[in-house]
């Protein structure tokens, strides 16, 4: 099958148009140290916007001969893009807001490289020093919002969902921007995409002209989750850890969509976090929320939820089946406390710093063989540690499932094994065999080959 592909020069428009000679030569440096294939590989998925694909190695083989170099004129750089995909076009013209992605890769993967991997005054081994650099990359984005009221909701949710479950996401931000709120999520397809499109419609009809549209992202997940062209803000964190830091710092409220192993992932993320006895009295509202097809999606979560962490963990959300302006006005009023806990803090509105987020969330995790296996999946911890432990088995799962290493990893050594107290392993396993049985883990249409095995 071929696949169109278009060559192009670009320029930047209005930033990013200065690079040094060493900051050029190691974004074009293949070897370990250089900066080449994580460019290369965002700046493809960030091309790809819009084709139909979950599979990150899949999407690095399809197009092979893609090639994208660096080219400095004495008035500034242009990028020289060989082998593109030709949906990132429109007669021959690029499309505007996946130009601007494409800058926002060169923004990000530079800043992170000079100003946060070897930056002596950030100490990433401590939990300071890791919120302080999910700070700066934000600020360097110029995400962080002063003077402005909290307003921002993360959407969460599968990029493989259903068109009824698509539509009622779409629903969701419609309501939430009526309501003159804007938008946050994972920046990819499915229940990342739709609250945005619901939001642009919604925003429009208020005549909101700067209405919010932030994707967060990070190069492991990218290319199977290519930012859609409606977010106006693309940020890419360095790991997945600093992504979702990112959205629970700079967020107001989260909205819960039906997903699978990856929406499992962040439900238990910012659980754990809630759960920290020093988040007990910071106010952060949480809504589960679907249509009326996905009411038994969210019980068997909510099931999962109380077998595990127990009902101090279900009291921190509330789930609501099918009904889109409930789910906007309980956000609404929720931000409201937020606003007012904050400002009787002194605590800014455009980054949760009070929030404690437990050095076990922060540290990338590596999902290889010997680490999945070695999870501390048992019931004798406290809840928000059990809560990062099971975090990271469903992270291994998604690297698994749909990211380039990951794929390469099972491929090579087989299935992740499990290991686990039955307590734990038999929800696990039980809210597992509901997402293959409800094709929640892979787009439809390709069947779902497991990448783990529950050890009990």
């Amino acid at each position: 099958m071929t696949h169109h592909v278009v060559d192009a020069l670009i320029s930047p428009e209005g930033r990013l148009d200065i690079l040094s000679k060493a900051e050029v030569a190691r974004l074009l440096d293949t070897s370990q140290g250089g900066l080449y294939n994580i460019f290369r590989n965002c700046s493809l998925a960030v091309l790809n916007c819009g084709n139909a694909l979950d599979d990150g190695k899949e999407l690095l083989e399809r197009y092979k001969s893609f090639d994208i170099s660096i080219i400095q004129r004495e008035r500034g750089i242009k990028l020289d893009i060989k082998g593109a995909p030709a949906r990132a076009f429109v007669d021959g013209e690029m499309i505007k807001g996946i130009h601007e992605h494409l800058f926002a890769v060169l923004r990000d993967v530079i800043y992170v490289s000079d100003e946060i991997n070897d930056n002596p005054k950030l100490d990433l081994s401590t939990s300071e020093g890791i919120t302080d650099s999910v700070f700066h990359i934000l600020r360097n984005a110029n995400v962080l919002r002063p003077m402005t009221n909290p307003n921002l909701v993360v959407c969460w949710g599968g990029h493989s969902i259903s068109r009824e479950e698509y539509d009622y996401s779409k629903e969701v931000g419609y309501q939430i921007g009526l309501r003159r709120m804007d938008i946050c999520t994972g920046c990819g397809p499915g229940a990342m995409k739709g609250p945005m499109k619901g939001a642009a419609i919604s925003h429009a009809k208020q005549r909101i002209r700067d209405g919010r549209y932030l994707g967060i992202t990070e190069p492991g997940i990218i290319a199977a989750e290519s930012p859609n062209p409606i977010v106006n803000d693309l940020v890419i964190m360095p790991d997945i850890e600093k992504r979702l830091e990112a959205f629970v710092r700079t967020g107001h409220g989260i909205v819960v969509f039906p997903g699978g192993a990856g929406t499992a992932e962040e439900i238990l993320y910012i659980l754990g976090i809630l759960l920290h006895p020093d988040n007990a009295n910071i106010p952060f509202p949480l809504i589960f929320t679907g249509p009326e097809n996905s009411r038994e999606y969210f019980s068997q979560i909510d099931h999962f939820i109380g077998e595990t962490l127990g009902s101090i963990a279900q009291r921190r959300y509330k789930i609501i089946v099918n009904d889109p302006e409930r789910v906007a006005q309980e956000m609404q009023a929720g931000i409201k406390e937020v606003r007012q806990f904050r400002k009787e803090r002194s605590d800014a509105y455009y980054f949760n710093w009070l929030l404690r987020i437990a050095h076990d969330f922060q540290v990338p995790f590596q999902p290889t063989h010997e680490n999945m296996r070695n999870l501390h999946l048992h019931g004798n911890q406290e809840k928000h540690v059990l809560a990062a432990n099971l975090r990271r088995a469903f992270s291994g799962i998604v690297a698994g499932n749909v990211k380039d290493q990951g794929i390469r990893a099972i491929e090579q050594h087989g299935r992740f094994e499990i290991h686990g107290d039955a307590a734990i392993m038999d929800p696990m396993d039980a809210l597992l065999a509901s997402f293959v049985a409800q094709h929640r883990m892979k787009l439809p249409g390709k069947k779902y080959n497991p990448c783990y095995r529950i050890v009990k």
